[in-house]
């Protein structure tokens, strides 16, 4: 039986390694080795992913790729995507090339607001802990100075703070709503450092408060963090054409636009497909969040809290045909950065940031919120011509013929089988059992 283990971080990396293969890799002689393949033959390299977490073993690796022709706001963009998902960067390529033909993607930023919040407890009168709040405002905004000297020189800081009463909803729930601008920087560590300040003199002033000392309990902080719902930081991404030109060879403009906004009006409609719709939107843009080494799990949070806004969780999408004009569109709350954390320490997010043209937070959101909006193009339109399953099990293959060991010779083989033949794992076991005889 397994036993818990003291001073793990303490170890060396080989050691962790060696008591992780005993005590729970017995029946893979293999574990060890599989670890150090993945190990980067630069030491310098390997060293540096080593002290991004705690515990580092080896390195997980993710295909980094590029979805080329991405027309912005009349500029070309390549965008690089990390993603495991086969079908993301071809179906991404796909819509983006679509509507290179057809004027490409507009974007803009509508907002830029980030918030935090500082929650208390406080059990007395209203009007007591209005009026202490007026009188402590400027304390707070002064216990700071420090803290936002550099962000303030570059236009940035703390916006505005208000008090929030909640206690109609839990008995004695309180909050200080601060607001920022951070800039280029996504500025978690910036905001949470300005709330737990911010936090410390609250708390000390409340203490010299005459009405509280008289006959009120003092207001007393639970915690002090940054939220990452941001609806006030918010990104536009569209694309339009008069509905003819989204005519082809297998369906004809008029009756594909219809399908195609009925489609979305059923996300917006039953939660159940708009769970999966929304996932596939953040198929794009967690592609290109990873690859520029940006939060993807706070974006996540974020994005999802706003489909369900309106106490009700709905697509992120919409889609309009007037005047023989189809529009679709996006609006994303996206708290991204282009400088800190991994943006100026991880090389190929370096790179990807090179690739993008160097773009500042602003134009990082643009790109992202494109990048969702193609990749829901891409779907939707295969959901409502001709299914899903086809691109993405064309796209599957290779990932069934490296599971079966398929040589190079009879990879070619089945790619050309396949182009007209349905995939599945059977179809392809019983194809390569026959060639193989």
């Amino acid at each position: 039986m397994n036993q818990p283990v003291s001073g793990f971080s303490k170890k060396t990396k080989a050691e962790k390694i060696e008591w992780l293969a005993e005590n729970y890799l017995q029946n893979s002689p293999n574990s060890i080795q599989i670890l150090r393949n993945y190990w980067n033959e630069d030491a310098s390299l390997q060293q540096l992913h080593d002290d991004f977490i705690e515990n580092t073993l080896s390195n997980y690796y993710l295909p980094f790729g590029i979805a080329p022709n991405f027309l912005i706001n009349e500029k070309l963009y390549a965008l690089p995507m990390v993603t495991e998902e086969s079908s993301v960067v071809a179906a991404a390529s796909n819509a983006a090339k679509f509507w290179l033909e057809r004027g490409g993607f507009k974007a803009e930023v509508i907002s830029t607001e980030k918030n935090g919040q500082i929650h208390f407890n406080f059990y007395g009168s209203e009007k007591s802990i209005e009026a202490f709040f007026e009188a402590v405002k400027p304390k707070l905004r002064d216990s700071i100075q420090s803290l936002e000297k550099n962000m303030k020189a570059r236009g940035g800081g703390l916006l505005e703070l208000s008090l929030v009463d909640k206690s109609h909803i839990l008995d004695g729930y309180f909050y200080v709503y601060a607001t920022f601008e951070t800039l280029d920087a996504m500025g978690a560590n910036f905001i949470n450092s300005c709330l737990e300040q911010m936090a410390h003199t609250f708390e000390e002033e409340a203490r010299n408060f005459e009405a509280f000392q008289k006959k009120e309990t003092f207001p007393e902080v639970v915690m002090s963090i940054l939220s990452n719902y941001v609806p006030e930081c918010l990104v536009r991404a569209e694309v339009s054409c008069k509905v003819e030109e989204l005519s082809t060879k297998h369906y004809k403009g008029k009756h594909f636009a219809e399908k195609f906004v009925r489609a979305i009006d059923i996300a917006k409609t039953e939660t159940r497909r708009a769970v999966t719709h929304n996932k596939g939107i953040m198929n794009g843009v967690d592609a290109v969040v990873l690859a520029t080494g940006n939060d993807f799990r706070a974006v996540e949070a974020g994005v999802h809290a706003y489909a369900a806004r309106n106490s009700y969780y709905g697509s992120l999408t919409h889609a309009k045909i007037e005047n023989d004009i189809f529009t679709f569109w996006i609006e994303l709350p996206l708290a991204v950065g282009t400088v800190g954390g991994l943006t100026s320490l991880h090389p190929l997010t370096k790179l990807a940031f090179e690739i993008l043209q160097k773009p500042d937070a602003k134009e990082l959101m643009k790109i992202l919120a494109v990048a969702g909006l193609a990749q829901n193009f891409a779907a939707v339109r295969s959901l409502v011509t001709t299914g899903i399953q086809k691109g993405h099990m064309k796209m599957h293959l290779m990932n069934i013929l490296n599971q079966l060991e398929a040589t190079k010779e009879e990879k070619e083989n089945a790619v050309e089988y396949f182009k007209e033949n349905a995939v599945s794992h059977s179809s392809v076991v019983s194809f390569l059992e026959k060639l193989r005889n």
